[in-house]
């Protein structure tokens, strides 16, 4: 197998929204004959289903798994992309022809977390804008353009679990000026609001986004040179920027968050694929930590994929010539988050503490979140400093409002962590936040 046929199987994988299918390009062995490959993930062993049909696809071909099983294929050809679905069919494989989108240059989000829907980014010739196109709902239907925006957009991670907030990073017409990243209610044709500006001219990415419990994984330059950080979507509390996930001399690279947290982004362990001068292997973090804890990476490990189970199983797919399809399952005990105690001053008349202590301390989150609730709260503590290497963990504080770094108004009020209500049901009444550039980082970090 040559490096690029290597590239090409590792690139083109894509996980299914509920975890259930995956689908890559493969090649018979000895040729680069490309064909669309299924695997099927939530058995007691992974699968293979072949899903090649009458002409071999393009290496740059793209596939996405639906969670019925079915694969979205966006085949280029110059100056167009045509859709279909494939689906076994007895010994054959069977083809539903979507249509095609007018674009050099298609490229598919992520799944949809609703399993059934696919979407793409297009960039128009001029590479001045980019249309937002729903390519299948699962239906017959061709595919339909939801919105044009203006300038260059990439990126895409999912706010929430029905499928309606989409996060976008978004740059000038021309690739100029700072990066940031936008929400998109594609649910209000394609209504935008500011998600992520850390700072004045930083670039600031999102690179992985967790509905249930609002971990935001992000990549910002903020902090003088690009780094990665996190945050909590609809937290009054900016980012940060953990030594921990500043190494040297490697790069990390976030590509799975436990799911089924609600509201509890400190309990959410997250995968990491760490690039160094060694190699590529995998490590596991989790908010609060200290430290990252590195693993050895299963043989034939497809670097930069993986999902975790809600209980916290970290499950990798791997291929090798003797297993072409494989799944390696680890649990990596992580720690729990480091809970130092505070003691607030005591009140002039508060009744004396129990003899442990215990019921007037309430632990502190990791790095320096606020204090938790206690059986018998102080009237107002005073603010921890932040932690030592913790950049910005900078507390916003009587701006007149309740702060937040991380969402505009119009993700506010669409969305929240954790949220399971219906589309109809989401409260509508927006709430202002202070933009996170009006609250300066420390000196010497930015």
């Amino acid at each position: 197998m040559t490096v690029s046929a290597a590239r090409v199987m590792n690139e083109s994988f894509t996980v299914a929204a509920d975890g259930s299918y995956a689908a890559r390009l493969t090649a018979h062995a000895g040729t680069e004959l490309w064909y669309p490959e299924r695997w099927t993930l939530d058995g007691p062993e992974p699968y293979a289903v072949p899903l090649p049909v009458a002409q071999p696809e393009d290496a740059d071909s793209s596939v996405l798994p639906l969670s019925d099983g079915r694969v979205l294929i966006a085949r280029r050809t110059q100056g167009r992309c045509s859709l279909a679905l494939l689906y076994p069919s007895g010994q054959e494989t069977g083809e539903r022809r979507l249509g095609t989108v007018e674009t050099d240059a298609l490229r598919l989000l992520p799944p949809a977390p609703c399993g059934t829907r696919a979407y793409a980014l297009a960039r128009e010739p001029d590479g001045r804008s980019t249309e937002v196109w729903l390519v299948t709902d699962g239906s017959a239907r061709p595919p339909a353009r939801l919105a044009r925006l203006r300038g260059r957009w990439s990126g895409g991670a999912w706010l929430d679990r029905e499928g309606r907030m989409l996060a976008l990073d978004t740059a000038g017409p021309d690739g100029a000026g700072p990066t940031r990243t936008v929400a998109v209610d594609l649910g209000a044709d394609c209504e935008t609001s500011p998600l992520l500006e850390i700072a004045e001219g930083s670039d600031d990415r999102l690179l992985l986004a967790d509905p249930d419990s609002g971990l935001l994984l992000v990549r910002s330059d903020a902090p003088g040179e690009p780094r990665l950080g996190w945050g909590v979507l609809g937290s009054h509390r900016p980012i940060r920027f953990p030594e921990a996930l500043h190494p040297r001399g490697t790069r990390l690279t976030p590509i799975a968050v436990q799911p089924g947290q609600p509201l509890l982004p400190e309990r959410c362990a997250v995968a990491l694929r760490v690039d160094g001068p060694q190699g590529t292997w995998l490590a596991v973090w989790r908010p609060g930590l200290r430290e990252v804890r590195h693993l050895a990476s299963p043989a034939g490990w497809l670097a930069g994929h993986g999902l975790w189970t809600a209980d916290g199983e970290l499950r990798v797919p791997c291929s090798t010539v003797h297993n072409p399809c494989g799944l390696a399952r680890m649990r990596a005990p992580l720690p729990e988050p480091e809970t130092p105690r505070t003691v607030p001053a005591a009140a002039p008349a508060a009744p004396p503490a129990p003899a442990d202590g215990d019921a007037a301390r309430a632990p502190a989150a990791p790095d320096g979140e606020p204090p938790r609730a206690a059986p018998r709260p102080p009237e107002r503590p005073e603010p921890a400093a932040p932690p030592v290497g913790d950049v910005t963990a900078l507390q916003h504080h009587d701006h007149g409002g309740p702060p937040s770094g991380l969402l505009g108004s119009l993700v506010g009020r669409r969305v929240s962590a954790g949220s399971t209500a219906p589309l109809g049901a989401l409260e509508d009444a927006a709430r202002k936040p202070v933009p996170l550039q009006q609250a300066p980082l420390p000196s010497g970090t930015a």
